[in-house]
């Protein structure tokens, strides 16, 4: 083997080496939610299913373990959620509708990636 040879191979050998060390690229994925929408009533006690998109979710998601909290008025009730530990390439999750105040400004809030709130609905005692 001369010198050329050698050279291009531990050029090549390194290459490898750094292309197999490279992290997988992962994609954020922030599905849609679909049900719950606007003009949506539940009440206290029913259960439902919160429902999004998940055509054109990516090969590599960061995260795919989901989570579903309640907000209200744009607050997120984080320390009680609706749903967790679910893959968000489900597309639903069962959720029961807790003992809240009656109100028209609740919003399901599906994370995963990121957060991504469903359109305002109500919910009645």
């Amino acid at each position: 083997m001369n010198s050329f040879t050698k050279t291009l191979f531990c050029f090549l050998l390194s290459l490898f080496a750094l292309a197999a060390a490279a992290p997988v690229i992962r994609d954020v994925f922030v599905p849609p939610v679909t049900y719950p929408h606007q003009g949506t009533v539940w009440y206290v006690g029913q259960y439902h299913n919160v429902t999004w998109e998940t055509a054109g979710a990516p090969v590599n998601i960061t995260n795919k373990i989901g989570r579903v909290v309640l907000a209200k008025g744009g607050i997120e009730d984080i320390n009680n959620p609706l749903a967790t530990n679910f893959s968000i390439l489900d597309g639903r999750v069962v959720v029961k509708v807790p003992d809240v105040e009656p109100g028209n400004d609740y919003a399901i809030v599906l994370f995963g990636d990121s957060g991504n709130f469903s359109p305002n609905f109500t919910i009645k005692a």
